[in-house]
């Protein structure tokens, strides 16, 4: 049996709505590694939209240009300029998909989750995501806009 041309597009559309498109994004400071993309799942459309309650997958692939023991992401929602730190479940980026210790000229995926509350209010705001590696200085530093909603 030869499938029609109209069921290959349907398959094909889902298929290419099941992955994750790479964001556009603001690179913020990234010194010790250089961002090769940026992943938020799902959010097909910019600015991403973040349903309260619900967790949203981040992942961020990163060449790191230095070694390092271990790393920890900060998390942060920017509103007029000012950083307002936003709790994620786990922060230490060893535990976040990436092998440690770093290694120069390695290319990493970091994976972690971005939980939205429910209790957050509905807002646009920027999410600002930080990994610091053990001297404090930063592997990445990505910005996108997004817009909380019910």
């Amino acid at each position: 049996m030869v499938p029609s041309p109209l069921a290959l597009l349907l398959v094909l559309g889902a298929a290419a709505t099941a992955l994750a498109e790479p964001l556009r994004f603001v690179d913020c400071g990234s010194v010790d590694g250089s961002i090769q993309e940026v992943n938020v799942s799902p959010c097909p459309t910019q600015p991403c939209l973040l349903h309260k309650g619900t967790s949203y997958s981040i992942n961020v692939t990163f060449a790191s240009k230095i070694e390092s023991q271990g790393s920890k992401a900060r998390v942060y929602g920017e509103m007029l300029h000012v950083d307002i730190p936003f709790p994620i479940p786990e922060p230490d980026g060893c535990k976040s998909g990436i092998q440690c210790p770093i290694q120069k000229g390695h290319s990493y995926s970091y994976l972690n989750k971005l939980p939205v509350k429910s209790e957050y209010p509905s807002i646009k705001l920027i999410v600002k995501w930080e990994l610091v590696d053990d001297q404090d200085q930063m592997l990445f530093c990505w910005k996108i806009p997004v817009q909380i909603t019910s």
